[in-house]
């Protein structure tokens, strides 16, 4: 599906250097919303299919949570449903974004809610970047931003991350001094390491004025770490970035956020989708599962239980795992293609599905923390099949 860009939007992107040709271009990217793997290339579709679940599966391969939406989000969609009939019944919008607000501790003004993260990290992507500002991440990280900066010709710089660490962003800065946009996800997607907040703030004040800073945390909940939304004031060169489909276990029912000034959110919906809208029922259940502040700790210590059990139970095996993880995943070394080990564990009559591996580290797998009985049955699959 293409978009129509407005008129906004194609002198924005003209003005940056692209052709009339390429507005198109973008425009199909952009309209594609949550289907744009299919747009951009090979590995993009490729991954998107290692990731889908396989039908009976121990499903510890794609950081989703183990478990749905707190019993007050689920009781909340079911009552939004009977609205159905209604675009937006009883401003659910508006509710959400102030619970948000309140929870944070932001003005109400800075929190903009989407359907979904992967539509607006896009659409950041094509806000900020351009053949001649480019893109700067870690390596290994999520890989969405890389693939809209390829698609888009942008220059894409990528700083090799220190095992156990957060970002390298002195070195993140070195890679592109002139760059558009620099992606600082923490917890890091697929090492779950925090990048301090000192960290992220250096990073902040030393990078090209003209420069957007995106702190992806779709992660944070799992993780006692600082939000970076401290970091926006009035401030208009920083945006932070939310999911509903990690803790909360909204995967599927698509609610994301993004913290910024209002002039930067605005910026962001030039380059969003231009028809349809919020499921009511997601923002009706992510109102009501967003201040759960007590079953939102008691969800990250479970995960928290079943993180350091297995951990432990493969460093008795003698199996490296990386260290530092604070979000729902972990990093194993098999010292021997991670491709075969995936398939091995798949294979065996647990049929433990785990993640893939990037390209930097070829032997290590990402491994998503589930309930207690998907560890165990991880860790009886491992042991039929791990041979130093």
């Amino acid at each position: 599906m293409t978009m129509m860009l407005n008129k906004d939007a194609q002198d924005d992107l003209i003005e940056r250097g692209y052709s009339r040709r390429q507005l198109g271009e973008v425009a199909a990217l952009l309209g594609a919303g949550v289907a744009a793997s299919s747009l951009l290339g090979g590995s993009a579709m490729a991954q998107q299919q290692a990731a889908r679940g396989v039908k009976g599966a121990v499903r510890i391969g794609s950081n989703e949570c183990w478990t749905g939406p707190f019993p007050s989000g689920v009781q909340a969609a079911a009552e939004a449903a009977s609205f159905g009939n209604w675009y937006d019944p009883d401003n659910y919008k508006g509710d959400l974004i102030t619970t948000v607000a309140t929870v944070e501790g932001i003005p109400e003004a800075q929190v903009m809610p989407w359907p979904g993260s992967g539509g607006p990290l896009v659409s950041i992507v094509a806000a900020y970047c351009s053949p001649t500002k480019g893109l700067v991440t870690a390596d290994p990280t999520f890989e969405s931003a890389w693939r809209t900066a390829d698609y888009m010709k942008a220059p894409i710089a990528k700083a090799p991350q220190a095992i156990g660490k957060g970002h390298d962003v002195k070195a993140m800065l070195a890679a592109n001094p002139n760059a558009g946009l620099y992606y600082i996800c923490t917890p890091n997607n697929p090492t779950g390491t925090i990048t301090p907040l000192a960290d992220i703030k250096w990073l902040l004040d030393n990078k090209p004025a003209d420069a957007m800073l995106l702190v992806d945390e779709a992660y944070i909940h799992f993780s006692e770490a600082p939000s970076a939304a401290s970091l926006i004031g009035n401030r208009k060169d920083i945006i932070v970035m939310r999911t509903f489909s990690k803790l909360f276990g909204m995967a599927g029912v698509r609610l994301g956020l993004t913290f910024a000034d209002p002039e930067v959110q605005k910026r962001i919906s030039l380059f969003g989708p231009s028809a349809g809208g919020l499921a009511i029922t997601a923002m009706h259940c992510g109102n009501a599962v967003y201040k759960e502040a007590a079953l939102i700790k008691a969800r990250r210590n479970e995960m928290i239980g079943n993180r350091d059990e297995t951990i432990a139970w493969l460093a008795k095996k003698g199996i490296e795992v990386q260290p530092g993880s604070q979000a729902n995943m972990f990093m194993v070394n098999w010292k021997k293609p991670a491709k075969e080990m995936q398939a091995a564990l798949l294979a065996t009559p647990e049929k433990v599905q785990i993640g893939r591996n990037w390209p930097i580290w070829p032997t290590v797998s990402r491994v998503t923390v589930g309930s207690a009985d998907d560890m165990a049955k991880f860790r009886a699959a491992v042991d039929k099949v791990y041979k130093a």
